[in-house]
């Protein structure tokens, strides 16, 4: 079963839980300009920004995705750790590239300065990368 990406608008309480995890061990820098990871959820829901990736009905990774005309932003890309390097950020940041090519936009990926984990990722999958 191939893991499926999906915009999410609601979350169901499981869906929640599995945000939760998933941005549980995360570094403190990912989640500015929020001040934790309740509030990265909360709001990336209410804008309806938060992509994320299903596999046998749980949430895996999640990311936030800024629709602004002609150049969107992927922000905040987070996999639970006992599911890291299993493709699962590669399969969020193709389906991301998918979406706006559809739209006519480009996809970027949004990072503060210095961290070394974005800038390896940008460069893996031929992205730009916009520092913060």
């Amino acid at each position: 079963m191939p893991i499926v990406v999906q915009t999410l608008h609601e979350a169901t309480y499981q869906d929640q839980q599995d945000l939760r995890k998933i941005y549980h061990d995360a570094p403190p820098w990912l989640f500015a300009p929020f001040a934790d990871d309740l509030q990265l959820i909360e709001s990336a829901l209410a804008e309806a920004s938060l992509i994320a990736g299903r596999f046998n009905d749980r949430l895996l990774g999640a990311a936030r995705l800024q629709r602004q005309g002609q150049v969107w932003h992927l922000s905040q890309l987070c996999v639970r750790k006992i599911t890291r390097r299993r493709g699962v950020a590669e399969r969020l940041v193709c389906e991301a590239q998918r979406m706006a090519a559809q739209q006519g936009a480009q996809l970027r990926l949004q990072a503060p300065a210095g961290h070394l984990e974005a800038q390896a990722l940008a460069a893996k999958l031929h992205l730009p990368l916009d520092l913060l």
